[in-house]
């Protein structure tokens, strides 16, 4: 099943099973019903950004709306080719490998990213709560985090407060390949 599919289908039966209208969703996740709907009709791949607002509503981390997994696990081994796979093509010129999908109750996510050359988050920042490690392995990104700009080449990695408003761009001359670890909020 695409991961349009499985993200849109999860929110639509949460959301149902809360008793929740889409305009009420809209209203308490901060995030438009029209975005929603679409989302819920497998029509979008929602950002990390919006995923995060939507699962704190349900007290879900964002893994929940993007596993097809039936069962977890305490134990996850991935390897090359085998691991769930995204691509954001349409939005971010990105496409990710998960190494923690299937992993029971996660309190991160790590992804083995590729980002385009010339892929970027877009023009507006994000802030989310939590915290992200992004490592070069290739390539170049320059991250831009509350107003700072940082270069990051093989080797670099910078680690930073998601609250604070941030974005990327590939600004070298080929693909950059990153891991990318996030610790979604979650509510206690």
């Amino acid at each position: 099943m695409k991961i349009k599919k499985i993200v849109g289908k999860k929110l639509k039966n949460i959301r149902l099973k809360r008793d929740l209208t889409i305009q009420e969703l809209a209203d308490r996740s901060k995030v438009s019903s029209n975005m929603i709907s679409r989302i819920e009709r497998g029509l979008t791949i929602p950002s990390v950004e919006i995923l995060m607002k939507l699962a704190a509503v349900f007290d879900k981390s964002i893994n929940y709306f993007v596993e097809e997994v039936t069962t977890t696990n305490e134990i996850v081994y991935t390897s090359p080719g085998n691991r769930d796979q995204t691509v954001y093509d349409d939005e971010h010129n990105m496409h990710t490998e998960s190494f923690t999908s299937g992993l029971r109750d996660p309190q991160f996510m790590s992804f083995f990213c590729t980002v385009k050359k010339g892929g970027t988050s877009g023009v507006q920042k994000m802030y989310h709560p939590g915290d992200e490690l992004i490592y070069i392995l290739e390539g170049t990104l320059e991250i831009t985090i509350a107003g700072e700009r940082y270069l990051l080449r093989p080797g670099d990695s910078i680690s930073f407060k998601s609250h604070l408003p941030h974005r990327w761009d590939n600004v070298g001359e080929q693909d950059a390949k990153v891991i990318w670890t996030l610790s979604p909020f979650t509510t206690i």
